[in-house]
C-alpha cells in the first residue's frame, strides 16, 4: 500500500500539517522534529508528491532547457552546467533538443507551458515564434534576440572576434577568411563577424566571409572548407567562429598538402572542453561556458520571483585566447 503523509506523521508522532511544513520548509520547526520526521519517511519509504508539492509552493520546480543539440559541443557543455547549477538549488530541467527547427520548437515550448514550468532558457536561433512575448513568462535567451522584454546572455562576441582577427594579423597573415554561420540570424554571434570585417577594412584589408547554410550539418561544413580552398588558394589565415568549422577546415586544408600553422593559420571560437580534448594545438577564443550559465539563471530565477528589472538587457561576459600551434 502507498504510504501517506498521515503515515509519516503517526510514525513521527506529529501532525500531517507539521509533515507537510518539513517537505515543504515552511515556518518554524525544531531541528529535533526535522529530524523525527526525516527518520519516519526513510524507515516507510515514504516518496514526497511533487504535484502536490507544487499546488502548495505554486510552482513546479521545472525548468525547461531548450536548445538545437546537445551532441554541439558547445550547448552539450551548457547543459551540463545548467543542470548541475539548477540541481544545486532544487530545479529540475527539462531538456529539449529542436534541432533548430522551428517547428519543433514551438511543440517544444507548447509542451513546457503545460507542464507549468517555472522558466525557459532559451539557446535555438528561431525568431518569430510568438509564446516567447507572453509577458507571464519567465525566459532568458542565450546569444539571440528573441523578443525586446527578454534579455540576452552571452559571451563578448565582438571583442573575441577582434581578438582573433588581430592575432592573426600580427602573425603576419594577409588574407584572411572568416568561416561564420548564417548571417541572417539575429544572434550576437554575429557580433564575432563584425568584428572580424571592422578589424581588417582597419587595416586596409579586403574582408571575405563564407557562411555556412544549416551551421549543424557537417556536410555543409565541409563544402565551405573545400570552397574557400578552390576559391582562394592564397588564404593564409582563418578566423572560423566556431570550432568545429575550424576542425572541418585544419582537415581538409591537411588533406591537400597545407601545412598548419606554416601556410594557414587558424583560430577558432568556443574552448570547450571536448573540442580541447580532441584539438589540444587550436588556438581558439574561450567563452565562459560556465558562466554563461550560471548567469542565466540568476536571471531566469529572479523573473521567476517577479523581478523583471533585468528583461530589456544583454549581458556580455567576457572571453579570453587560448593559444595553440594553430598559429
Amino acid at each position: 500500500m502507498k504510504v501517506k503523509i498521515q503515515d509519516v506523521a503517526k510514525k513521527a508522532g506529529v501532525s500531517p500539517t507539521t509533515v507537510s511544513r518539513v517537505l515543504n520548509n515552511r515556518g518554524y520547526i525544531s531541528e529535533e522534529t526535522r529530524e523525527k520526521v526525516n527518520r519516519a519517511m526513510k524507515e516507510l519509504n515514504y516518496v514526497p508528491n511533487d504535484v502536490a508539492r507544487s499546488l502548495f509552493n505554486k510552482r513546479t520546480n521545472l525548468i525547461g532547457l531548450i536548445i538545437p543539440t546537445v551532441s554541439n559541443p558547445f550547448f552539450g557543455e551548457l547543459t551540463f552546467y545548467i543542470e548541475t547549477i539548477c540541481n544545486s538549488i532544487g530545479y529540475k530541467v527539462l531538456i529539449c533538443n529542436s534541432l533548430n527547427n522551428i517547428e519543433n520548437e514551438k511543440k517544444y515550448l507548447e509542451m513546457l507551458m503545460r507542464n507549468q514550468v517555472d522558466g525557459i532558457i532559451v539557446g535555438t536561433h528561431n525568431q518569430g515564434i510568438l509564446d516567447y512575448k507572453n509577458d507571464n513568462l519567465a525566459v532568458v535567451s542565450i546569444d539571440t534576440y528573441l523578443s525586446e522584454n527578454i534579455p540576452i546572455i552571452g559571451s563578448d562576441n565582438y571583442n573575441g572576434g577582434k581578438i582573433a582577427t588581430e592575432l592573426l594579423l600580427d602573425k603576419g597573415c594577409r588574407n584572411i577568411i572568416n568561416i561564420d554561420g548564417e548571417v541572417n540570424l539575429r544572434t550576437q554571434a554575429r557580433l564575432r563577424k563584425i568584428a572580424y570585417e571592422d578589424v581588417m577594412r582597419a587595416s586596409n584589408q579586403l574582408p571575405i566571409t563564407y557562411e555556412v547554410m544549416g551551421a549543424f550539418d557537417s556536410k555543409n561544413q565541409i563544402e565551405i572548407a573545400k570552397q574557400i580552398l578552390n576559391e582562394h588558394p592564397e588564404v593564409d589565415g582563418i578566423f572560423a567562429t566556431n570550432d568545429l568549422f575550424a576542425a572541418v577546415f585544419i582537415n581538409e586544408a591537411r588533406k591537400r598538402g597545407r601545412k598548419i600553422p606554416e601556410d594557414i593559420k587558424v583560430v577558432g571560437y568556443d574552448g570547450t572542453e571536448t573540442s580541447r580534448s580532441l584539438l589540444p594545438d587550436l588556438t581558439t577564443i574561450k567563452q565562459p561556458i560556465e558562466l554563461i550559465a550560471k548567469t542565466s539563471i540568476d536571471v531566469l530565477i529572479k523573473e521567476i520571483e517577479g523581478d523583471f528589472s533585468c528583461k530589456k538587457s544583454q549581458i556580455a561576459l567576457p572571453v579570453s585566447l587560448l593559444k595553440g600551434k594553430t598559429t
